[in-house]
């Protein structure tokens, strides 16, 4: 008897615990890991698995195949009935995912490779750490298509490059080597001696043995100090570290300090 089950579907963001590292990939790799609106809520319910999973410490986004993300699917867009409605449901969701990875306090790494276009700038840019193959290639690519940036694109990017050099990709389409990103302040690393996912994974593993409270609140003071006045911010940093001290890893880091300075 022939088989009529229809074959299971193939999920668009694949979640692995990885020890400590909850790790996130785009897998829709046939499209450059172009994002739809299903691939805008399954992303966003990874990220809230691994921001509640107590076991994970880090966050790994990656994504399959050649390309890390070619940013919103413009053939869903135009499979849509009403394109308007559906960019906008799409964009306001995927902005949703983005807030909650860069609200969260746990470490994001991000490797990229490929092409990083649209969208996929914002999402790397929600990430703390990014880890770039030497060939990769960075665009906004909008205006390409006549359109504008979205998922908090226009925030992020000039506050990592400046005002200048967003408006110069935005506007002019450019794009950008792994090289000038990582001139720019784009990316934090080029791999050069491996692949940027193994690099990546590496990153993660070592922030992952590292103090937790203190990695994940220093993200929270610096991914956070944009919003806040000067005062605010050492207000709260003030508050911060008279925690930090307190934790049992502060307090056996600064144990094994005193030792050191005792034995020299």
């Amino acid at each position: 008897m022939a088989n009529t089950n229809p074959p299971p579907a193939i999920a668009r963001i694949r979640y692995e615990d990885l020890g400590a590292v909850a790790h996130i990939e785009l897998n829709r790799p046939n499209e450059a890991n172009a994002i739809d609106q299903a691939t805008a809520q399954e992303l966003e319910l990874a990220i809230e698995k691994a921001s509640n999973n107590d076991d994970a410490r880090v966050i790994l986004i990656t994504g399959a195949g050649a390309r890390f993300c070619a940013g919103g699917d413009l053939h869903s867009v135009l499979a849509a009935d009403e394109q308007a409605d559906y960019l906008q449901e799409l964009a306001q969701t995927l902005d949703s995912a983005l807030r909650k990875l860069t609200q969260g306090d746990k470490p994001v790494v991000a490797a990229v490779q490929g092409a990083v276009a649209g969208a996929g700038i914002a999402l790397m840019l929600s990430c703390d750490l990014v880890i770039a193959d030497p060939s990769t290639k960075f665009a906004l690519a909008y205006s390409g298509v006549g359109l504008t940036p979205d998922c908090g694109t226009s925030y992020l990017l000039p506050r990592a490059i400046g005002q200048q050099r967003a408006l110069a990709m935005a506007l002019m389409n450019r794009a950008v080597t792994a090289e000038e990103a990582l001139a720019w302040g784009l990316i934090t690393e080029v791999a050069e001696d491996s692949p940027s996912k193994e690099r990546a994974l590496d990153l993660a593993r070592n922030l992952a043995a590292g103090p937790q409270f203190a990695l994940g609140q220093t993200r929270r003071l610096i991914r956070g100090g944009w919003e806040s006045t000067r005062a605010q911010v050492g207000a709260e940093e003030a508050r911060t570290i008279a925690r930090a001290v307190t934790t049992p890893e502060s307090v056996k880091l600064l144990q094994k300090f005193a030792t050191h300075r005792k034995t020299r």
